[in-house]
């Protein structure tokens, strides 16, 4: 449902969800969360701004409207105390004088409700990319498969490749690290987000299928099992 083939990923993206209809806010965590996100949330103000303070998150999408303590007076209260990370306001109020004062307490976008979930995620790529600087690397190589970032496209030898989200950001990952030993625990730590080991074969399965996709077919196998060890991806076993 909530698979959207166009995102640009980063590794472990963390977001801070600020909303209190409980309904809405399982809904957006569970889209994001399939779509490759971690989501923590938070049911009103004061714990939103509790932990906005506390951690660190690539992302902030706040609910104008919240019990205890509203939006904008989170948005500003962090601004003031130097927090400067990317604030998504996510409002029912949509007029033109809603949209500027939420830009001018120190939001870097305003989406109005209802909204499409893919609007969101297009939002939250937009907020990725002004994150990004424009020296950091936005293609990878290994022998003839190239991966970019910023078209979210993946070739082999020029053909075309469709990777769901998540086997998007684990191909990212094993290209920014290629020619290393990676250990299933650190896929389910960057990849997946997890700090325990779920005792799943989670990673079997997206490693199967990202094999048949950028191995199947072509003369070189680049994504190689190394055993007791972990996996790899290079041109050499």
């Amino acid at each position: 449902m909530f698979s959207i083939e166009n995102r640009l990923t980063i590794i472990t993206m963390n977001i801070l969800l600020i909303e209190d209809d409980r309904d809405a806010a399982d809904y957006l965590s569970r889209g994001l969360v399939e779509s490759g996100y971690h989501v923590e949330h938070a049911g009103n103000g004061d714990d939103g701004l509790h932990m906005a303070l506390k951690h660190d998150y690539d992302i902030l999408l706040i609910d104008r409207i919240l019990p205890e303590r509203d939006g904008l007076s989170i948005i500003g209260m962090l601004r003031a105390d130097g927090n400067t990370t990317p604030v998504l306001v996510l409002s029912a109020l949509g007029e033109v004088d809603d949209r500027v004062d939420g830009l001018k307490a120190g939001g870097d976008d305003y989406l109005v409700k209802p909204f499409a979930f893919s609007e969101l995620l297009a939002r939250i790529e937009a907020l990725v990319r002004r994150m990004r600087p424009s020296s950091e690397q936005t293609q990878y190589e290994v022998a003839d498969l190239v991966l970019d970032l910023n078209t979210h496209m993946v070739k082999r030898s020029e053909k075309r490749i469709h990777l769901r989200p998540r086997e998007f950001r684990l191909l990212e990952y094993f290209m920014r690290h290629k020619d290393q030993v990676i250990t299933r625990t650190m896929l389910l730590e960057q990849v997946w987000g997890y700090r325990f080991d779920p005792q799943t074969n989670v990673i079997d399965v997206h490693i199967s299928r990202l094999r048949i996709k950028i191995d199947k077919g072509f003369d070189t196998p680049l994504l190689h099992t190394i055993r007791g060890a972990g996996y790899k991806l290079s041109e050499n076993p």
